[in-house]
């Protein structure tokens, strides 16, 4: 049933880790105490919670990129639309490289023609569908110039699980692949753990700054909730001893304003693969969660 009542926020969350449990549950005890009721959804995938929010099942979604895409096309195809109001300071200007191991015969992107690159889960941004976008502008079709390594793991997360991206990263440390694909800041912590051994890799290409998640406010959403919501977001402070372990839980040192613009080169890169098509229906073939 959707929701009938304005009184309390309702916002969905994708399950990806335990962990999402305990962030939910901090935050809503902090929103309660400062006068916004509040509740959340877990949803074991994006594309259910996407549905569910154009639905009205829940006011505010905590969208990964993808996410956003298919919800602005779902509300826009519906003659509705959707909002991004906040984001994580971390959730901006990212970037994915490629990598190689530093004694491959590997200088450049076109060195790559012929060879195994490593992906993670078919629904990442930044593992996989932006990554191989940057490959293709570079010259080299995906399936035709070089091998896809796909690394499925948890699909209907949208690479929020770094399972996939972990699994690409073995699979150019054991010699199945020639290359990976990797957000810059799982390659940085891979080297840190020791996934891939410090100095046994180098970077060879980067792709275009882009965005990553959101809160996604859905049509016809009671406009006070949300300035609630939003202002209280806001003005979490990192300083708060009672807040801070939720946020460094969350990968977030400051709330700020929602923005659309860096989902362009993913808008783009969804066409590309035949991810979605323009009303937001799923078209890609192989995808299954």
């Amino acid at each position: 049933m959707a929701l009938d009542q304005a009184e309390t926020l309702v916002l969905g969350a994708v399950a990806y880790d335990p962990k999402v449990v305990t962030i939910w549950e901090g935050f809503k005890a902090y929103f309660i105490s400062r006068g916004l009721p509040f509740d959340y959804i877990l949803f074991s995938n994006y594309e259910r919670q996407v549905e569910a929010l154009l639905a009205g099942y829940c006011h505010v979604a905590w969208n990964s990129p993808l996410a956003w895409i298919r919800a602005e096309r779902m509300a826009r195809a519906a003659g509705q639309q959707v909002q991004a109001i906040a984001m994580r300071d971390t959730d901006c200007d990212l970037r994915s490289v490629v990598v190689v191991r530093s004694n491959a015969l590997i200088t450049t992107i076109t060195d790559l023609k012929g060879k195994v690159i490593a992906v993670g889960a078919i629904d990442s941004p930044q593992a996989s569908l932006l990554p191989l976008a940057y490959l293709q502008q570079e010259g080299l079709e995906p399936g035709v110039d070089f091998t896809v390594q796909r690394h499925d793991v948890l699909a209907g997360k949208h690479g929020d699980h770094i399972g996939g991206e972990r699994a690409s990263a073995q699979a150019l440390m054991q010699g199945t692949a020639d290359a990976a694909c990797l957000i810059r800041g799982n390659y940085d912590a891979f080297v840190q753990d020791r996934t891939l051994t410090p100095g046994s890799t180098r970077v060879i290409g980067e792709t275009g700054p882009y965005d990553h998640c959101n809160f996604t406010v859905g049509p016809g959403v009671p406009s006070d909730l949300v300035q609630r919501f939003h202002d209280l977001l806001l003005g979490m402070s990192f300083a708060d001893p009672d807040v801070r372990p939720l946020m460094e839980l969350e990968g977030v040192t400051a709330w700020q304003e929602g923005r659309v613009e860096g989902y362009r080169a993913l808008d783009a890169a969804v066409d590309q693969a035949g991810f979605y098509d323009e009303r937001g229906t799923i078209t890609e073939g192989d995808y299954h969660y």
